[in-house]
């Protein structure tokens, strides 16, 4: 049995790179736009990844009654206090594109000056929160997972791969930014790989109860 689980986002990035995440699992992965006529509008207000990725889930399965899948991650620099965190998609401005985030990034790194860094490099962390609600079990309620990548920011971006702040993060014991990994070896060491590994077991968990269900609803 495939089951259809929707992805709360409108990033094909994001989309590509769970469907590689996901590939062992029944799941046809759709977006919110492949099944909604009108595009939702929520606003991630949350001060941490885990709320946004909640509000995200819940908005979606509420409007599509279907298995949701919610992500929010980004990027947080020691030096700048945990910045851009949870606004790291609207870190230059509120529609800024991938290029401008990485931009605001660097300049924000240039204001510190020479303090609180190794040369030119600066202690960082990609982190990335899943939430999961089905509307049909658990009240609707959410379960949330949560992975981190470890790495430092260059400010001289490399690779051409990925998307965000990827030419710019240099993942720990790789001496290469996440857009130089390839995606097999991105999907085993990212934020999300992360995540999504934790998630996988309850996942599984919850399509083998819906499976269940509906033989129960097949066998009368």
């Amino acid at each position: 049995m495939i089951h259809t689980l929707i992805l709360g986002t409108t990033n094909r990035g994001k989309l590509e790179e769970f469907r590689g995440l996901l590939a062992g699992l029944p799941v046809q992965l759709l977006t919110v736009a492949d099944v909604t006529r009108q595009p939702l509008t929520i606003v991630e207000d949350g001060k941490t990844f885990a709320e946004n990725a909640v509000k995200k889930a819940r908005a979606v399965a509420e409007a599509t009654m279907t298995l949701t899948l919610a992500d929010d991650s980004g990027l947080e620099v020691d030096a700048l206090e945990g910045r851009p965190g949870v606004r790291s998609a609207r870190f230059a401005h509120e529609r800024a594109t991938d290029a401008e985030n990485n931009a605001a990034l660097t300049a924000a790194l240039d204001d510190l000056g020479d303090s609180n860094r190794t040369p030119d490099r600066f202690n960082a962390r990609f982190r990335c929160a899943l939430a999961l609600v089905d509307p049909y079990a658990n009240d609707g309620e959410p379960i949330v997972v949560e992975g981190t990548c470890e790495g430092v920011i260059t400010r001289t971006p490399r690779g051409s791969g990925g998307f965000g702040y990827d030419p710019l993060f240099v993942v720990a014991g790789k001496d290469r930014t996440m857009a130089e990994l390839g995606e097999a070896e991105k999907n085993a060491v990212s934020h999300r790989a992360r995540a999504t590994e934790a998630l996988i077991p309850i996942l599984k968990r919850a399509l083998e109860a819906r499976e269940r269900d509906v033989e129960r609803i097949l066998r009368g």
